[in-house]
C-alpha cells in the first residue's frame, strides 16, 4: 500500500503506524483517517504481526485531533462530520491485536481520544494529554466521553472535558489514562520491547480477551453514532464556527454571543 499521510513499518513482528504530519502537529484530515484504517486492517490480519503501535512523527505531538484548517462547518473527508471517526475508532477496537498508543508529546483533542481507545497507552515524560473541544466549538460525543469515563472515572472525565486542562505523562498514569511513562529518550525502545512481549503471547487468547473487554462497552458505539449526527448539526451553527474563526483571528472566542 502507498500512503501519503502515514508511515507503515513492521519491526520484528510489531507494526508501527505513524501519523506523518509533524508540520500539522500530526492532526488528521479525512485522508489520514482512511490511511490509518487501511493500515490497521493490513496489520490486523497479517499473521507475522503480533502487536500494533500507533504513533506520531517528530517530537512535538502524538496527535492533536482534526485538522482545523480542513474544518469550516465540516471536515474534508467522508463520514458523518466529514471525518470517518466512527470507523476509525471501530477499527482500533475491532482489530484482533493489541494496539499501543505511543505518546511522545501532545495528545490533545481527537488525539487524546485515540490514546484513550487504544488497548495500551505508553508515554514519555514529555507527553501532555487533554481536551480542547469546548474551547474550540467541538466535542467528541462518543468514545471520547463515555469510554473516557469508564477509563478514568466519571468525575475525572467531566473535569477533562469541562475545564480543558493539560495532564503530564505521570498524571495520565496516575488516573489510568496511560499504562507506563518512560524517559523521553527511552520511549521507542520501551514501546518496541512491550510490543515484542505481546508477540510472545497466544494471538488467539489476546484476540478473545480483546473481544471480551470490548463487549462490555459495545453499546457505546451507538452513543458515538448518535453523537456524531448531533455534532454534524452543531458544526452548522455560528456558535461552533466561532471557535474556528477565533483561532484564525487569534482571539478569544465569544461563544455565548451565538448560543441559543
Amino acid at each position: 500500500m502507498n500512503f501519503e499521510d502515514i508511515l507503515y513499518e513492521v519491526r520484528n513482528g510489531v507494526a508501527w503506524i505513524t501519523i506523518n504530519r509533524p508540520e500539522k502537529m500530526n492532526s488528521f484530515r479525512g485522508q489520514t483517517c482512511d490511511e490509518i484504517i487501511k493500515a490497521l486492517n493490513k496489520a490486523g490480519y497479517d499473521r507475522d504481526v503480533g502487536a500494533i503501535v500507533l504513533a506520531g512523527a517528530g517530537d512535538r505531538a502524538f496527535c492533536t485531533g482534526g485538522d482545523q484548517s480542513a474544518h469550516n462547518g465540516n471536515y474534508d473527508g467522508r463520514g458523518t462530520i466529514g471525518l470517518p471517526m466512527e470507523e476509525l475508532h471501530t477499527a482500533i477496537r475491532d482489530v484482533p491485536k493489541p494496539v499501543i498508543a505511543r505518546v511522545q508529546g501532545f495528545a490533545i483533542g481527537g488525539g487524546n481520544v485515540l490514546a484513550t481507545i487504544c488497548d495500551l497507552t505508553i508515554c514519555s515524560d514529555k507527553a501532555l494529554f487533554g481536551q480542547v473541544g469546548p474551547k474550540m466549538g467541538s466535542v467528541d460525543p462518543g468514545y471520547g466521553t463515555a469510554f473516557l469515563a469508564r477509563v478514568v472515572g466519571e468525575k475525572k472525565a467531566r473535569e477533562i472535558w469541562y475545564l480543558n486542562r493539560r495532564y503530564s505523562g505521570a498524571e495520565a498514569v496516575a488516573m489510568g489514562l496511560a499504562n507506563f511513562c518512560f524517559p523521553h529518550d527511552q520511549l521507542d525502545a520501551e514501546v518496541q520491547k512491550i510490543g515484542e512481549e505481546l508477540c510472545e503471547r497466544s494471538p488467539t487468547a489476546l484476540a478473545i480477551a480483546k473481544r471480551s473487554f470490548n463487549a462490555d462497552t459495545a453499546h457505546q458505539a451507538g452513543i458515538a453514532g448518535l453523537g456524531m449526527y448531533a455534532l454534524k448539526l452543531y458544526y452548522d451553527t455560528e456558535e461552533s464556527r466561532e471557535g474556528v474563526n477565533a483561532l484564525k483571528d487569534k482571539r478569544k472566542p465569544e461563544f455565548r454571543k451565538y448560543a441559543k
